[in-house]
């Protein structure tokens, strides 16, 4: 991203706050005025002095001039300490407000990304964060440090160069001579560490990921005793990015040495040229001062040139992907504007062909399969069979390649993909939970529900009394609560949506035996008159289903009733009877 495309980007950011730039820009503007007040009075005060000394004058004249120096100078730090609050303040307020906005669009705007933007290779969870956290802080400190820092210095510079040029034309020529030069070096060097800046930054983004990892695998990682191995892997990245940031730190110091060599050069030349000047009789003692005070204030900014640099490589870079993510309107989650009066829930899948992004194997081949509305259809086959794709494409996380999929007689593409989600619950064999009380995660279903419904919905998914014994009772945190019992806070929570269609991917897979009882008899109850897709490898959920698909390999290869296709002996019989045999019913058998 080149620096005119980032300004282009940023400043509808900025726009809505131009009064606060207004603001900073007046303030620096008076700002660069009183800066040079120091150099004047030093210059008057030193030609004074010397003339009251020539005229061998009494030390009464001499202390009404540094009464008058006095005033001068309190009167001007109290402007000035005025106008730094004033930019301070400002530029923070600018910095606070654009940030607000800046991770407000972001996150606005990745929500409504279709579901293959997560699952890409490129945007896993850790590297994301980075690419927002870090963009963020990058733009908003460039924009604040422009209107604190580089706006107030380059102002200053100005200033003070057009009174060097002002007051001796020839001490003006060669303080501006050194700003080119500083120009170029800052330039040089930019160009020098900029590819290894965007080195550090994929490192980052990989250690953030690699950290994040660790924390989602703790468990993993502490059964297998793998922490050796883990903080190996974080210590080779922590030494890639150490060994880069050196040779930044390098670069950067050699250039820093020669633009401070060149700037000492520029004030030898014009203590040189001042002194020639006072000697031929064309200037005054105290302009010597003058002219190098002045000079301090043109090479002040001009010193900060490659912390300014630094500043602007890193939001250039930072900036191109925060952009890219906040850009990627190709990746806006398709919908269409069909609302059904009532959704029965009858699905049609024809010829339908599907390959995951980042993917080159086909996900699903050909799927042509009926769903009637009010009854249990069972998805069976083994893991990767493609189940958990078709319930993806049913629920329009994803678009198929080929084909087409109706709902109700209607394509799938036409609905509103927000009212289509209205009306499917899903329930899957991890639900996720989220930071907060028990009461708001199963609330999450319907966010406008009473208490009386929160609770009748919990007593449906048989969580209610385990509640009720905890301290705080739905107040309680739902991290605290154990997997089988979050599990429930799902189920609660599609028990207190009440769809017509519902989705189950394993509902039951991390509840105990008890649980998993009674969690079918509540999803029997629930699936009265509604359609309801069910994956599992229970077969207590199976053998009563309405119809059953039998998937391999991302095709269907057997589907009716339990009673047909077991008479198939084909692969639903095989899975059938493994499962049969992995719960050992023949010894359950003679028990019961």
């Amino acid at each position: 991203m080149s620096g005119l495309k980032l300004l282009k980007s940023i400043y509808p950011y900025v726009k809505p706050f131009r009064w606060l730039v207004f603001l900073t820009l007046l303030l620096t503007l008076v700002g660069s005025l009183t800066a040079q007040v120091n150099a004047w009075v030093l210059r008057y005060t030193v030609d004074q002095i010397a003339l009251l000394l020539e005229q061998h004058k009494a030390l009464k004249e001499g202390l009404n001039i540094m009464a008058f120096i006095s005033i001068i100078l309190i009167s001007k730090e109290i402007i000035n300490a005025l106008i730094q609050f004033g930019q301070k303040f400002y530029g923070e307020k600018l910095r606070i407000y654009v940030a607000r906005d800046l991770a407000q669009a972001i996150i606005e705007k990745i929500l409504t990304y279709q579901l293959a933007f997560f699952t890409s290779g490129d945007n896993q969870p850790g590297k994301l964060q980075a690419r927002i956290d870090r963009g963020v802080e990058s733009l908003t400190r460039l924009v604040q440090n422009f209107f604190i820092d580089i706006l107030p210095l380059f102002a200053n510079s100005i200033v003070a160069l057009a009174l060097m040029f002002n007051a001796n034309f020839y001490v003006g020529c060669v303080g501006l001579c050194v700003v080119p030069i500083y120009f170029y070096l800052s330039i040089t060097q930019a160009q020098r560490v900029s590819g290894t800046r965007r080195s550090i930054k994929d490192l980052r983004e990989n250690k953030s990921h690699g950290i994040l990892n660790i924390l989602e695998s703790i468990t993993v990682i502490k059964s297998f005793v793998r922490e050796s191995l883990e903080a190996e892997k974080q210590l080779t990245l922590q030494n890639d990015l150490t060994d880069t940031q050196m040779k930044v730190r390098k670069t950067s110091f050699l250039f820093d040495g020669l633009k401070s060599f060149t700037e000492q050069i520029g004030v030898v030349a014009i203590i040189i040229l001042t002194a020639y000047l006072v000697l031929t009789g064309q200037m005054t003692i105290g302009a010597i001062m003058f002219h190098i005070m002045l000079f301090n204030n043109v090479s002040a900014p001009i010193r900060q040139l490659h912390r300014i640099y630094d500043q602007m490589n890193d939001a250039l870079i930072y900036s191109e992907s925060f952009f890219n993510i906040l850009h990627a309107d190709h990746e806006t989650e398709p919908s269409g504007d069909y609302h059904s009066p009532k959704v029965e829930g009858k699905f049609e899948l024809r010829n339908v062909n599907f390959t995951y992004p980042d993917s080159k194997n086909r996900a699903l081949t050909n799927i042509t399969m009926e769903i009637l509305p009010g009854k249990s259809t069972a998805l069976v086959g083994l893991s990767g069979a493609g189940k958990s794709t078709l319930i993806n494409l049913l629920d329009k996380f994803y678009l198929p390649d080929s084909g087409e999929i109706r709902l109700d007689g209607v394509s799938l593409e036409k609905y509103d993909t927000a009212f289509l989600r209205d009306n499917i619950g899903l329930v899957l064999q991890k639900n996720h939970i989220f930071n907060g009380t028990i009461e708001e995660n199963i609330r999450y279903g319907k966010p406008n529900a009473s208490f009386e419904e929160i609770a009748e919905a919990a007593k449906k998914s048989h969580i209610h009394e385990q509640i009720m014994v905890l301290p705080q009772q739905y107040e309680t945190s739902a991290f605290s609560l154990s997997g089988g019992q979050q599990q429930k806070i799902a189920i609660a929570r599609m028990f207190l949506k009440n769809p017509p269609i519902i989705f189950l991917d394993e509902p039951t897979a991390s509840l105990d035996a008890v649980s998993t009882e009674q969690i079918k008899n509540s999803l029997d109850a629930i699936k009265k008159d509604r359609t309801v897709i069910i994956i599992s490898h229970s077969i207590s959920q199976i053998i009563d289903s309405d119809r059953i698909y039998v998937m391999k390999n991302g095709a269907i290869v057997e589907f009716g009733t339990h009673d047909e296709i077991y008479q198939m002996h084909g692969t639903y019989r095989e899975i059938f009877d493994a499962m049969a045999r992995s719960l050992n019913l023949a010894k359950i058998s003679k028990n019961l």
